[in-house]
């Protein structure tokens, strides 16, 4: 039995972007986020066609492994066939990234899932942990040693991204599962948050403020403040004692 969950998101079009191509789930068990890319607004298409697939997990009791790549698999492939059939929409995509409420032999877990450089963090005792690696030239870079972590915040490498939905072949999507810890809170976000603050700044905004959708609106407007030159979506997830 897992405690209750207290949930917050925001997001924000930015200073730069004229259109939100973002796209956030917060269900009953899953919370995820979309960030399109593509023209014309297809990137606005794309990320919520992979919130619509995402949806589904919702109504699963207890989604598992299997069931997250089934619903990325068909979410790519509806993607890409609608890219087919409009030529405006060529080449669009969107990553996906979130945090699903699961079962595994007999009792609760999270389960983690990416593709592409929007990012599951996880908030205990002060620290904040990475859960998910970027599929982006940049990240590569840095995991091969060519690149310092530091070096890739600016690299432009850290734009191009080699894992997608919308892919002519479905990306396999990297998963993590592992049991709840009361107390631990979980930050999902679009590359708009990292790419502007520092993750010693994201980590001192989610100590100093307990409550879910003070912390996500907080943070999507310091992303702003710092230069908004993306759309910026978080969601905060809280998992509270049972």
């Amino acid at each position: 039995m897992i405690g209750p969950l207290r949930v917050g998101a925001a997001t924000h079009v930015g200073l730069v972007r004229t259109s939100n191509e973002d796209c956030l789930l917060v269900g009953r068990r899953v919370f995820a986020v979309a960030d399109g890319m593509g023209g014309h607004a297809a990137g606005e298409v794309a990320s919520a066609m992979a919130v619509d697939a995402l949806r589904g997990l919702d109504e699963v009791d207890e989604p598992r492994p299997e069931h997250i790549r089934a619903v990325l698999v068909a979410a790519n492939d509806a993607i890409r066939d609608a890219a087919d059939a409009d030529p405006d929409r060529a080449g669009m995509g969107t990553t996906a990234t979130g945090l699903v409420l699961t079962g595994f032999n007999g009792s609760p877990h999270w389960a983690v899932f990416n593709i592409g450089d929007s990012r599951v963090y996880r908030h205990v005792g002060g620290g904040l942990v990475p859960l998910t690696a970027d599929h982006t030239e940049a990240a590569a870079l840095v995991a091969s040693g060519a690149m310092t972590a530091e070096q890739a915040r600016t690299a432009r490498q850290r734009n191009v991204i080699t894992r997608a939905l919308g892919a002519r072949v479905a990306p396999e999507p990297d998963q993590w599962v592992f049991p709840p810890e009361p107390g631990e809170r979980f930050l999902v976000c679009s590359d708009g948050l990292t790419n502007e603050l520092p993750d010693q700044e994201i980590a001192d905004i989610l100590d100093a403020l307990p409550d879910a959708k003070e912390a996500a609106t907080t943070l999507v407007r310091r992303a702003v403040l710092a230069g908004g030159r993306d759309n910026v979506t978080v969601v905060v997830v809280d998992h509270d004692e049972p």
